[in-house]
């Protein structure tokens, strides 16, 4: 076959191309010669003669990790603390702050990436231990990260915002509309703070039982769908609103409490493995090493 010069295109940005199924789904081929391209499941078809042409298939309501990209690249601006002015704050823009060490935030800032919202929603990181004054008095008075400035108005909360953003902004869903997957997702959603509570006994003390069972939890709840890796099958709001957790908790007890969660839990293992591969999570990522230091520091007094 002639080589041809090929560009992927979704709505969160370019992509790594991963399969067939991929391909077809949104891409741009720029040729003169006669192809031919077939897929396992859409028979053939032959291009003549065409300068460019477009292939779209109608838009999912979900999307998987290899499709929630979130591949545009920005240059992460830098945190304010107490010695910053405020942005030109109500002036239609709309920003997320956030800090980059936060898991709450981090939520906020994967769903936005995955949304491929990076030129529509500025990041504005704030320094947790420098807050600025103004950010309480103009911004949001729970004086928390993350907190959303759209539409004249600043609304927090982490797992309300990831919502708010998903039904409020373009970009793909990251919801189900399959009505037994949103019952679900809701349950998983409201079991997010008992997870990081149980886990957390087992950071500040002995507290393996808690630990272990919540992570069973995670590890049945990964085996209801088998349409995918994740907890609904396809990547949603619910792993988003578990992998910052996640993501600290496992260095972090495999290195210092010698417990490692993946281990007897070949769901669990799979899923972050998946997960990772998703660039709209990796750009919020933070070395594993330098999560363990700063969970070392924050627990120091139960180690």
């Amino acid at each position: 076959m002639e080589a041809l010069n090929l560009s992927y295109c979704s709505c969160v940005g370019s992509s790594r191309l991963t399969s067939s199924r991929d391909l077809f789904n949104s891409f741009c081929l720029s040729t003169k010669k006669k192809i031919t391209i077939k897929f396992s499941n859409t028979g053939a078809f032959s291009l003549k003669n065409q300068a460019f042409i477009s292939l779209r298939r109608p838009r999912s309501r979900t999307i998987s990790a290899a499709m929630a990209t979130g591949s545009v690249r920005e240059v992460l601006p830098p945190a304010l603390d107490s010695t910053s002015e405020p942005p030109p704050l109500f002036d239609g823009t709309t920003r997320l702050y956030i800090s980059y060490t936060c898991p709450y935030a981090q939520r906020v800032w994967i769903t936005r990436n995955c949304k491929g919202l990076q030129e529509k929603i500025k990041l504005v990181p704030i320094d947790l231990q420098n807050r600025p004054a103004w950010y309480k008095e103009k911004v949001y008075p729970a004086n928390k990260v993350p907190s959303l400035e759209h539409n004249n108005e600043v609304k927090g909360e982490s797992l309300d915002l990831i919502k708010y953003i998903d039904s409020n902004f373009e970009g793909p869903s990251l919801f189900p509309d399959d009505p037994a997957k949103r019952e679900f997702a809701e349950e998983l959603l409201a079991y997010t703070d008992s997870f990081s509570k149980a886990v957390m006994t087992l950071l500040k003390g002995d507290g393996v039982d808690e630990a272990g069972a919540a992570f069973d939890y995670i590890e049945t709840a990964l085996s209801k769908f088998e349409d995918g890796p994740f907890f609904l099958g396809q990547f949603s709001l619910v792993d988003i609103a578990y992998a910052p957790f996640v993501e600290r908790f496992v260095p972090f007890l495999r290195e210092v409490k010698k417990y490692d969660a993946m281990a007897g839990r070949p769901k669990l293992e799979a899923w972050f493995e998946e997960l990772s591969k998703n660039e709209g999570f990796q750009q919020t990522r933070r070395e594993p090493k330098e999560l363990v230091e700063a969970y070392k520091k924050r627990f120091a007094a139960h180690l």
